[in-house]
């Protein structure tokens, strides 16, 4: 993250002992003391600050030392470095230090602003901040003392009202939007001149410019934030400071009873064009503040959109058109929603400007304030906006998902509006799988926020698609990184491709026309349902990448998110979606990407949820019963998947029952029980084989428990049982096999194997116990460790064997 530089520095910073600290802090006193204000005294205020800010514990600093600082920052003839050192090294040691600011009779409008940063850091009351408010409103009000500047106030008073909006009272609300107006409107269209530097007098060396436009024209109307000079005067200072503040503003005191940001804009739209008439027709001055600051602010978001058009000359000056431009749009939306009449005005302007900048990628981010702008204001106007949601959510996403600030924003504007997209636009769940290109990009940073999105984009069409999704998730970061790579390599360096051979690399994959489809399916824009068997070869293609680091990351995601989309899937899944989804998690344990960490956590998720959707839906036991018989019949899985074949097995033997679903026969029964018993039969056999294959315990537990719970519903199956768990000794005291267990494993096979055994020997107990009836069953008076099944097991296991031991063998 930083260069070995920085990592350097900050070790040295942080490792730095008291006594060491001390000293240096010494060291620094003598220069201020001096007033030595020279490079020296520079440096070691910098390495000062490094020290106290590398660290999340607090430095314990001398008193004397802290006081000094406070006096030098107040001195007249500190240099403005040192100023802002000190104040920063007072910010971060003022809350481990009992340290007092005395700010009441500081004049200096830069130190009065110094002063409120350490105020802030110290968590004052609001009572202090309110102070200063009043403070920064009464310089504001009267005239300054020559050589003071108001320029620091206006940041000063931006703070205040983020912490304390309260803090001003109604008069000085409409004094300051009179101050905003004519800063915003009024400010003067010629360049300021520079400081003198001394010399003889030269007319034509102080003869102030015009400002220009950033195209490099002059310009013929009033000054914005785009208007170009080099040298600046004091209004113009204030008019751009005037508007990076504005949006504040607006949102904290824009509003009047009439008017305020959540009002109902339906009521508003029979009278809007009268409206719309009164405040063009009327001149401005004759306006409330409010409202007249509200009409010059939508002029000067006007001016800045006319002048985003220009071409400007500088990279930088096309920068900042659109950072103004997405702010204009921002403030113009907040405009509408407090006065419904703007929105007529509004509308033929922002259609221009999405028309000229859709084509251009780089205007990317100005498209998320245009669609928030019809999102809030189209339904008033009678508009149809959908052309603007389609363009942001299919190509944006598609082709800027590796930009990660677009990325943020754009994730940001969807849970903003979560609840308008998942009640009125259907395009929002239509295009899922291009929203998920941003997460496989950018993770971890957006899982947070995917976890907000997830619930509102899942419903009984999407679930099944998304949930495929969510496990090719790492595929599809290999995909958009193969895709990106592809783009930025020039025709030339492009290695042929031979349709007839098998390409051996990711990207000769994705020119070659037998995988260029499946590419375009994991990348895709929309939902599209397909078979996620035929993307077998490309995952095994796109493994060679399993180390990247940005493939692992984003695997790490996909557990936290399949484990909520289980959560939500299951409030509102019907029988034939939970049937759909346990057939998918036992098709896709086989079609998973090849990260053994990644495989481990989706098995772990998925064999508790698919005891879950059993539970919620026992009839799926048979009802998939050859899937569910295929899966526990097939050795391998016991290893590979051992959570999951566990869960299968204790599935089978909890819900193939009567009592469950009608449908299942002793036929069926017997159909599960021979395949278990197979399979229990395969992992226990004595082979004469140098090395035995070493099971789990916990699987052959769950077997045994199984077949027990199978026969107890077919007591024809009690003797075979019964035969099978009386070998088990002999098969753990193999000294083959007892070298692979621990003691602690073999006796809990062991004690496991007694317990069932000595159970059946009444059959109607083992049914009571291991297949209650919901009246036994459901009502639980209360919730105790020891309601469990291997209690009741122990306990019958007792009453049988009446202080004898009972071991098989």
């Amino acid at each position: 993250m930083y260069s070995a530089g920085t990592e350097s520095f900050l070790r040295q910073a942080r490792e730095i002992q008291d006594e060491e600290l001390r000293k240096f802090i010494s060291r620094i006193t003598g220069f201020l003391q001096n007033q030595d204000f020279g490079n020296e005294t520079v440096d070691s205020l910098q390495r000062l600050f490094l020290i106290v800010s590398a660290t999340k514990y607090g430095r314990k600093i001398d008193g004397k030392f802290l006081e000094l600082l406070q006096t030098v920052l107040h001195l007249p003839k500190t240099p403005e470095q040192v100023q802002f050192l000190c104040a920063a090294i007072l910010r971060e040691t003022s809350l481990c230090n009992d340290l007092s600011v005395s700010w009441d009779n500081i004049q200096d409008t830069k130190l009065l602003s110094l002063a409120f940063s350490i105020v802030l850091a110290q968590g004052s009351k609001k009572a202090v901040v309110e102070a200063f408010g009043q403070r920064v409103v009464k310089v504001l009000e009267g005239r300054l003392p020559e050589g003071q500047n108001a320029r620091h106030l206006l940041p000063l008073l931006s703070k205040i009202i983020s912490f304390l909006p309260m803090s001003l009272n109604e008069d000085q609300i409409n004094l300051l939007s009179k101050r905003m107006v004519d800063w915003l409107r009024y400010a003067s269209v010629q360049q300021g001149v520079p400081q003198s530097s001394g010399g003889f007098f030269n007319p034509r060396a102080r003869q102030p410019g015009p400002i220009m436009e950033v195209d490099g024209t002059a310009t013929t109307d009033f000054f914005t934030v785009l208007s170009v000079g080099q040298y600046y005067t004091e209004d113009q200072w204030f008019n751009m400071q005037a508007f990076s503040m504005l949006r504040k503003w607006l949102l904290c005191y824009g509003s009047n009873g009439a008017s305020s940001p959540n009002s109902d804009d339906k009521s508003e739209v029979d009278g809007s064009v009268m409206s719309m008439v009164s405040v063009t027709s009327t001149s401005s001055r004759l306006l409330p503040p409010k409202e007249r600051l509200r009409e010059k602010a939508f002029e000067y978001c006007q001016r800045l959109i006319e002048q985003s058009n220009r071409r400007a000359l500088k990279k930088a000056d096309g920068e900042l058109q659109k950072a103004c431009l997405i702010e204009a749009i921002t403030i113009m939306d907040i405009i509408c929603r407090q006065d419904s009449s703007y929105v007529y005005r509004s509308l033929s302007c922002l259609k221009n400007v999405h028309s000229r900048i859709s084509g251009d990628l780089s205007y990317a981010r100005v498209l998320l304030p245009i669609a928030q702008f019809f999102l809030n204001h189209s339904e008033t106007a009678a508009v149809d906006s959908e052309a603007v949601y389609r363009h942001l959510f299919t190509r944006v996403p598609a082709q800027l998902f590796h930009s990660p600030m677009l990325a943020f924003e754009f994730i940001q504007f969807c849970r903003h509006n979560i609840r308008f997209f998942t009640e009125k636009l259907s395009i929002f769940r239509q295009n899922f799988p291009n929203l998920f290109k941003f997460l496989a990009w950018n993770s971890p940073a957006l899982v947070a926020d995917y976890m907000d999105l997830l619930p509102a984009l899942l419903g009984t069409d999407t679930a099944l698609e998304i949930f495929h999704l969510l496990l090719d998730l790492p595929c599809v970061a290999v995909a958009l990184d193969v895709q990106l790579r592809s783009a930025l390599t020039p025709l030339p360096e492009r290695t042929p491709v031979d349709p007839s051979l098998k390409p051996a690399t990711c990207l000769e994959a994705y020119r070659h026309p037998d995988y260029r489809a499946l590419f375009q399916y994991l990348l895709r824009v929309e939902s599209a349902p397909g078979d996620p068997g035929r993307l077998t070869p490309i995952r095994q293609l796109l493994g060679s990448m399993a180390s990247s680091p940005r493939v692992v990351q984003c695997a790490e995601s996909v557990p936290v998110l399949l484990q909520l989309y289980f959560g939500v899937v299951a409030e509102f899944a019907d029988g034939a979606l939970a049937n759909k989804l346990v057939l998918a998690i036992l098709e896709r344990s086989e079609q998973l990407y090849g990260i053994p960490a990644f495989k481990a956590e989706v098995y772990r998720v998925m064999s508790s949820q698919l005891s879950i959707l059993c539970k919620l839906h026992p009839s799926l036991v048979v009802e998939l019963s050859p899937q569910l018989l295929e899966f526990s019949g097939t050795v391998t899985n016991i290893q590979s998947k051992e959570d999951l074949f566990t869960d299968v097995v204790w599935t089978i033997g909890e819900y193939a029952s009567v009592a469950h679903d009608k449908r299942c026969t002793v036929e069926q029964i017997n159909r599960f029980f021979e395949v278990l018993e197979a399979m229990l039969f395969e992992i226990t056999q004595l082979r004469p084989l140098a090395s035995i294959p070493k099971y789990s315990p916990r699987a052959i537990a769950v077997l045994m428990t199984a077949l027990t719970k199978l026969a107890s519903r077919s007591q024809d199956l009690i003797p075979r049982v019964s035969l099978f768990l009386s070998k088990m000794r002999t098969f753990i005291q193999n000294p083959a096999v007892s070298s692979t267990y621990s003691p602690e494993d073999a006796e809990a096979i062991l004690t496991r194997a007694t317990e069932l055994m000595n159970l059946l020997k009444m059959p109607s107990v083992a049914q009571f116990v291991l297949t209650p009836s919901p009246e036994v069953s459901s009502p639980r008076f209360h919730r105790d460790t020891n309601v469990s099944l291997p209690l009741a097991m122990k306990a019958a296991s007792q009453i049988l064997e009446r202080g004898a031991s009972s071991v098989p063998g």
